[in-house]
C-alpha cells in the first residue's frame, strides 16, 4: 500500500469530513480511494468507452400519463437482450420510480437509455453506467449441445 499526503484548507477539509460521516464512510482513506476509483473510470470512459458495461437506469415519471407506463413497458420488451432485471415503486398517486438494470454493448445501453429517458412524461432520468471486461478464463460451457457463455467482471 502506498501513503499519499494531501493540504487541504480548514473549510474545504470540514466539507469532506461531513460529506464523509453523510456517506457513511469510517475514514478519509476509503472516501479518497473511491473518489480516486470514481475519477479514473469516469476519465476512461469518456476517452474510451468500454465495450460492455452494466448499467442502472432509474427514472421518475406520471403513470397517470396517457399510454406512457405501456411505451415504457413495450420499450424495454423491445430491448430484452439489455434488459436484465426491473423494479417499480410507487412513490405517490400519480408518480411511480422505475430502476432497470440493463447489460450489453456500451453503445446500445446508452442509446436505449436517451430513448427511454426522451419519452414525453419521463423526469429525473439517469444512467450509471460501470464498465465491464470479459473474463476469458471463466467462460465456460454449460449445456449438452456445447455452448459456451462469456462472464464479466467489472474493469479496474
Amino acid at each position: 500500500m502506498e501513503r499519499l499526503t494531501i493540504s487541504l484548507d480548514e473549510a474545504l477539509a470540514r466539507q469532506f469530513d461531513e460529506l464523509i460521516a453523510a456517506r457513511g464512510y469510517s475514514n478519509r482513506s476509503e472516501a479518497f480511494r473511491d473518489l480516486i476509483r470514481e475519477a479514473i473510470e469516469s476519465d476512461c470512459r469518456r476517452n474510451s468507452p468500454p465495450r460492455y458495461c452494466v448499467a442502472n437506469l432509474s427514472y421518475v415519471y406520471n403513470h397517470h400519463q396517457r399510454e406512457l407506463a405501456e411505451r415504457l413497458t413495450g420499450l424495454q420488451h423491445d430491448h430484452h437482450d439489455l434488459t436484465v432485471a426491473a423494479m417499480h415503486s410507487h412513490l405517490d398517486h400519480e408518480n411511480c420510480l422505475e430502476s432497470v438494470i440493463l447489460r450489453g454493448l456500451t453503445e446500445d445501453v446508452q442509446r436505449f437509455a436517451d430513448t427511454l429517458m426522451a419519452e414525453s412524461g419521463v423526469r429525473h432520468g439517469k444512467l450509471n453506467v460501470i464498465a465491464l471486461e470479459t473474463a476469458e478464463q471463466h467462460s465456460h460451457r454449460h449445456d449438452p449441445k456445447g455452448k459456451a457463455h462469456i462472464h464479466y467482471r467489472p474493469a479496474r
